[in-house]
């Protein structure tokens, strides 16, 4: 019984430390990607500002990065709700498998 426990007691531990690793590392890349675009973007404008064209570019470019960076941190979040749920339901159904058959 011991065992078990201390099995589901190890994935459940190595599930959390993946999910969080992975968190982190969708933040830092979506914070590396943000901080480059506003870079770029900062360099274009300061460039070109009196082309309206370049600017009108630049826009549309930043939104079309900013909406990619939120729907993927927004799948992200999801995922990893998920998964949470997931090591959880399979932990209940491991605990109640075992008591059955301890009491058989």
């Amino acid at each position: 019984m011991d065992l078990l426990l201390a099995k589901v007691v190890v994935v459940v531990v190595v599930l959390v430390v993946v999910v969080v690793v992975v968190v982190v590392v969708v933040v830092v890349v979506v914070v590396v990607v943000e901080v480059v675009v506003v870079d770029v973007v900062v360099v274009v404008l300061v460039k070109y500002w009196h082309n309206s064209t370049s600017v009108v570019v630049v826009v549309v470019v930043v939104v079309v990065v900013v909406v990619v960076v939120v729907v993927v941190v927004v799948v992200v979040v999801v995922v990893v709700v998920v998964v949470e749920k997931v090591v959880v339901v399979v932990v209940v159904v491991v605990v109640v498998v075992e008591k059955v058959i301890v009491s058989k």
